[in-house]
């Protein structure tokens, strides 16, 4: 069986690899196997995308794909990944589905499902679609006349979604200048409306969707851009999306980036305080720094540590009833106010709690000091057999020997790109440096550079 799904939906390059035959197949597994037992009248699967130029073809195949089993679609137009989420739980749909490649390149898109509660896909219910897509013959429903599904239009999702948003904070933003990097993505049409709406002045950048400049050279993978507009303009903090906006990197008045590390720490030193921190625990994963771990225990907050991606983040919170969790890259997740990472969410609180507390950015950063901390992105041919490479291994072993107690060694494939990641972190970054190309070029060598 052909394996279609990574750590965050199916993606590729859009029409080579995640053709509209993949979508439109998609579009029927999807419409089959998340409407199985609907209740409703007929069943709806709420439709979202990013604004990537390859969003309209892959989304009208997928959706004729629903339509073909006889399920209606709920459009939703261009909207943040946790748009869908939500609204797919607010607007009492069976399924949700967004059209993203997050942080990816310009060429590359993606397709997510939610079930009706807002969560991603499990893996039995991933199994069953790779099933449908495997089979010889397809034998889902194609009902006609008035069985067909149909498209109904929400006009007003953003708003939907945004004005819920705005109803989880305690406070407004009156005369706080922020600095909104929208990555060109689906932030565009919503976060700077939000920001003004509770008092903030604001600077907006990046939000002039092309369908070709989204994520290039900005957003969240280009933190730069908003360091230097927080400056230029005196900014108390800028905040910087991806694509779809599930994800936030900010940055505080002294410029200084504040990544999902920094925001977890933040938010979740303020959440003990309220009392509102289940278990008293922080979910991260393992590419959070040591820094991370060192200024938690000093707070008195455990953590929970998962493999890299938010779908296992999201698993132990879920199944340890914890309520805060994310990744060092920027995707937070807080539980009790939605079901998937959720960057504006995210913008929103940390922008409160700088209001309850009455502390600058810069002031709440200082609860923890990062240690350096080398990547390094190696793109291969195959990301296969490495963990059992002999040469990639002793590599490895000679960096952790070298490091000792003091730092340590993560090498992982990349779930939704061919490559291979190499991370070291310790106190001496020249030293890093070396030990990261020395595994790199080892990887570059045994599994091929593409």
């Amino acid at each position: 069986m052909a394996r279609y799904f990574g750590t965050d939906g199916v993606r590729g390059v859009a029409n080579l690899e995640l053709t509209p035959e993949l979508a439109y197949k998609l579009g029927r597994a999807g419409a089959f196997v998340l409407t199985q037992g609907s209740t409703s009248v007929r069943a709806q699967i709420a439709v979202g995308k990013d604004t990537r130029i390859s969003g309209d073809m892959l989304e009208a195949s997928l959706v004729a794909g629903i339509l073909s089993v006889g399920v209606d679609v709920l459009r939703l137009g261009v909207i943040p990944t946790p748009g869908v989420s939500y609204l797919t739980r607010k607007l009492g749909c069976d399924a949700g589905v967004m059209i993203s490649a997050s942080h990816n390149p310009v060429p590359d898109n993606g397709i997510k499902f939610f079930g009706g509660d807002g969560f991603k896909l499990t893996d039995e219910q991933e199994a069953e679609f790779e099933r449908l897509l495997d089979a010889a013959v397809d034998e889902l429903p194609r009902p006609t006349g008035e069985q067909v599904g149909r498209i109904v239009e929400q006009a007003n999702a953003g708003e939907l979604f945004t004005e819920f948003q705005k109803s989880t904070i305690s406070h407004r933003f009156d005369g706080i200048k922020v600095v909104l990097d929208c990555g060109n993505g689906a932030a565009s049409y919503v976060a700077g409306d939000v920001f003004r709406s509770l008092g903030a002045d604001v600077i907006v950048i990046n939000a002039e969707p092309t369908g070709t400049n989204i994520n290039v050279g900005c957003g969240s993978t280009h933190p730069e851009k908003v360091q230097e507009a927080v400056l230029a303009h005196g900014a108390a903090i800028g905040l910087s999306f991806d694509g779809d906006a599930d994800r936030l990197i900010a940055v505080d008045d002294q410029g200084q980036i504040v990544d999902g590390d920094y925001i977890m720490g933040i938010l979740g030193v303020a959440m003990k305080k309220r009392g509102a921190l289940p278990n008293n625990t922080v979910v991260s994963t393992v590419m959070s720094n040591i820094g991370f771990h060192k200024a938690m225990r000093e707070q008195g907050i455990d953590v929970k540590v998962t493999a890299v991606g938010d779908r296992y983040v999201m698993e132990e919170m879920r199944a340890g009833g914890y309520g805060l969790g994310g990744e060092q890259s920027g995707h937070i997740i807080l539980l009790q106010h939605n079901t998937t990472g959720d960057g504006l969410l995210t913008a929103l609180h940390l922008t409160d709690i700088m209001v309850e507390s009455q502390q600058s950015l810069s002031s709440l950063r200082s609860i923890m000091r990062s240690f350096p901390q080398i990547l390094v992105n190696v793109r291969v041919v195959t990301k296969d057999g490495w963990k059992d490479n002999a040469e990639i291994l002793a590599a490895i072993q000679r960096a952790e020997e070298a490091l000792g107690a003091d730092g340590r060694v993560l090498v992982r494939p990349s779930g939704t790109e061919p490559l291979i990641r190499v991370m070291a972190e310790g106190p001496e970054e020249e030293a890093l440096q070396g030990y990261v190309n020395d595994i790199a070029n080892v990887v570059r060598r045994e599994q091929g550079e593409r």
